[in-house]
């Protein structure tokens, strides 16, 4: 009677210290996923560069931050304070170049455009130490993800025209920023026409 009463004792402590040890019952603190790679804005970070026709749901930049992940990039927003003369002129092209323009939905060089491409031709190689940041923009009409691929097509076959006329394609990297990043701000076709357009930033 008395080795029985022992062993329900001996069982009862087991159980016990299995209900109160066991994964089910206990308490976890939930440490949320790192964030610090984050910008204050949210979303998901991407890695550069991605190919024409690689945007998806998962990979899409977030928008004001496609320029994270190219030390330097964003300096050319300054362009933005300038007037809106300059800004017909310049874009948001470093020194000595000039914007590249574009017909709506459309990725092809303008034939209008071939002069001020052999002129941003030429200036590149006169620099040739430096590299080039191709970006590609487009007008608000369309889905986000239509405009940054159309962004994309755009500063690839611009990289793909300076590289047939003498500019090193090691030099030059393309980025999209679509619809996100627009110059002109107003809702008409001087507007829209103006930043369906590719950038040249010199670093």
């Amino acid at each position: 009677m008395e080795k029985r009463f022992s062993t329900t004792i001996i069982l009862s402590a087991l159980i016990g210290s299995l209900l109160l040890f066991s994964p089910g019952c206990s308490k976890k603190n939930v440490i949320p996923p790192d964030t610090a790679a984050e910008s204050p804005t949210g979303g998901r970070d991407i890695n550069y560069p991605l190919a024409e026709g690689e945007y998806s749901e998962d990979n899409l930049p977030r928008s004001g931050t496609l320029d994270d992940n190219i030390p330097g990039v964003g300096s050319e927003f300054a362009a933005d304070q300038q007037s809106d003369e300059y800004k017909r002129l310049h874009g948001r092209c470093s020194a000595n170049l000039s914007p590249i323009y574009f017909d709506f939905d459309q990725a092809g060089i303008r034939p209008d455009m071939i002069q001020t491409m052999a002129e941003n031709a030429e200036y590149l190689q006169s620099i040739p130490e430096s590299m080039v940041i191709i970006e590609g923009n487009s007008d608000e009409r369309g889905t986000n993800e239509y405009n940054l691929a159309l962004g994309e097509r755009r500063a690839i076959n611009v990289q793909q025209y300076l590289a047939n006329i003498g500019v090193d394609s090691r030099r030059m990297r393309t980025l999209s920023y679509g619809e996100e990043k627009p110059l002109f701000m107003g809702q008409d076709e001087e507007s829209y026409g103006l930043n369906r357009r590719v950038d040249f930033i010199v670093k």
